[in-house]
């Protein structure tokens, strides 16, 4: 059973969600407010939050900012805003997922089982991936290079894994959007660029000088470890 959050001021639409939650075995707590939300999820510590962007105090996108300050918690962005701008944004503000209204109880039941298999510790506990120097736990949300902490945000994780988890194969850009956006369409390749460009920098190198990270133009991107010296 999970332990489920839901932000939504709507009270047409929060109390049948939450019974219907609670009928698909979740024990689910509710907040009408931004500023109760991240109390709640902080002082209850849910195994995940649906978050409505349409909150009456506070947007969801900026509570969800202030939320990724301070807790890893999976979250779920319920909105009425469709559009591929507006979904790229927040699942770069750490979203996991996201929902477009309306969408029925079965849907958001789909979604969260997903996300919380995804989310450590939600599932078989995977093992460390190792490229080289390069080292990605997917327990504690880790990175080390040579032994040294890289600092990544959450999407730079879930793109630096996804790609260590296929060492030495290339990867599509259509395919980073499906499974690190999870975005089933093209569109967003600069998403996927600008990201990559901070990856490197802070793998310490550049597209022009790759040791882990290589571009096949017009294909995707590989990663694999550098090669030996001479």
């Amino acid at each position: 059973m999970a332990r489920l959050l839901l932000i939504e001021d709507d009270l047409a639409i929060r109390t049948p969600l939450i019974r219907a939650l609670r009928e698909r075995g979740h024990a689910v707590a509710a907040a009408s407010t931004a500023m109760a939300g991240l109390r709640d999820a902080l002082e209850d510590r849910p195994d995940l939050v649906v978050l409505d962007l349409g909150l009456p105090d506070l947007d969801g996108r900026e509570l969800l900012r202030m939320l990724r300050a301070v807790s890893s918690v999976p979250v779920i962005v319920a909105t009425a805003r469709d559009d591929e701008t507006e979904i790229v944004r927040v699942l770069d503000a750490g979203a996991d997922d996201y929902v477009v209204k309306p969408f029925t109880a079965a849907q958001l039941d789909a979604r969260a089982r997903a996300v919380l298999r995804r989310s450590p510790g939600g599932g078989t506990p995977e093992p460390a991936l190792v490229v080289g120097g390069l080292r990605v736990d997917p327990r504690s949300r880790q990175v080390t290079l040579d032994g040294a902490p890289v600092e990544l945000t959450p999407r730079e994780f879930d793109l630096l894994h996804h790609l260590a988890a296929h060492p030495g194969q290339v990867v599509t850009k259509r395919e980073l959007l499906t499974e690190v956006w999870q975005i089933p369409y093209g569109g967003a390749d600069k998403t996927v660029d600008v990201h990559l460009s901070w990856l490197r920098r802070k793998l310490g190198e550049s597209a022009q000088d790759p040791r882990y990270l290589h571009t096949v133009r017009g294909v995707g991107v590989r990663l694999e470890a550098p090669r030996a010296a001479g």
